[in-house]
């Protein structure tokens, strides 16, 4: 092993636990433990934090440094960490740009095998994380979808409804055939663009529910989703449309300060009237929905319109008023 394959070789040992004798690193290495001290002065020399442990054995292990050194990733990590970069943009804090340069750093350098998953990995971020912990997502799922899509092969495979939760153990996900399109990643979720060829329609998959089963597919020719773009797609689709508009919209004052309501309107429009009011306007999927978007704020409001709206706050009250006694 040469000088440069050995020190890699060390620097992925001790990054992979604390604590490591130095007996066990020249067993591990197949080096003496004169050797061993001599590499760690060489990798402390290149910025890496090494500290030497007292005990029986004496050891080292790898501190955080007042600087970041090189750092190593195994196949797995390094395509995760690609994805994240990917997926930069639904954060929202101002490391869009930075995010980019790093994630073209880190493809010069990968071996032709990653970067021909990486290539795979054409993801459309839409919104940005909710505060609900996002379900996990199998790393191997959702390469394996994005190959599906690069090769345009139709992927079989297991999909557990919403409702499965509440089935018996032994009733199976159902079993589906489809054209995948495109991965998406809305709100911390992640999820598959696809023509689903028994029903002949559009739909869209949460990839924490589905299994892949084996051999895809044959090849097909890819359609365009209704209306050319992906993001217009799902956002409609998320709004319960055919287009990327909600079907109910209406516009409330409240009595609350401009600057209190907007953290909380997600996609609505707020409009100050005075240091005290504003109007919000938002939309939702139904009447009675959209004026309960408007009730959490807990304060006294005004419809401004339209109709349909007022006639909403009826219902609720209505509703409400039952279990209130």
């Amino acid at each position: 092993m040469t000088t440069t394959a050995r020190l890699l070789h060390l620097l992925s040992l001790l990054q992979t636990r604390r604590d490591w004798p130095g007996s066990l690193l020249a067993t591990r290495l197949n080096i003496s433990d004169r050797t061993v001290r001599r590499d760690i002065d060489r990798l402390r020399e290149m910025g890496y934090n090494i500290r030497a442990t007292m005990g029986p054995d004496g050891g080292y292990r790898l501190d955080a440094g007042a600087e970041l050194p090189p750092l190593l990733f195994d196949d797995d990590q390094t395509v995760a960490v690609a994805i994240a970069l990917r997926a930069a943009p639904a954060i929202g804090a101002g490391i869009e740009e930075a995010a980019i340069r790093a994630l073209g750093t880190i493809r010069q350098v990968m071996p032709s095998r990653l970067r021909h998953r990486l290539d795979a990995l054409e993801v459309t971020v839409i919104g940005r994380p909710g505060e609900a912990t996002p379900p996990e997502v199998s790393l191997e799922v959702l390469v394996t979808l994005a190959n599906t899509i690069r090769d345009h092969e139709v992927v079989r495979f297991d999909y557990a409804d919403p409702d499965s939760s509440g089935a018996r153990d032994e009733d199976p996900p159902r079993s589906r055939r489809v054209e995948p399109h495109h991965l998406v990643t809305s709100h911390g979720q992640w999820y598959l663009v696809a023509w689903e060829l028994d029903r002949e329609e559009w739909r869209l998959y949460r990839v924490d529910r589905i299994h892949p089963r084996l051999p895809h597919g044959p090849r097909f020719i890819p359609r365009t989703v209704p209306g050319g773009d992906v993001d217009e797609f799902v956002s409609a689709r998320f709004k319960g449309s055919e287009v990327n508009a909600w079907p109910c919209r209406g516009s409330v004052v409240l009595d609350l300060p401009a600057s209190r309501v907007r953290p909380f309107t997600g996609d609505g429009t707020v409009t100050a009237i005075d240091e005290h009011r504003c109007i919000l306007e938002a939309g939702s999927w139904s009447w009675v929905s959209l004026a309960a978007v408007f009730g959490r704020f807990d304060v006294p409001m005004e419809v401004v319109g339209p109709p349909e709206l007022a006639s909403a706050f009826a219902t609720l009250a209505e509703r409400y008023a039952n279990p209130a006694r």
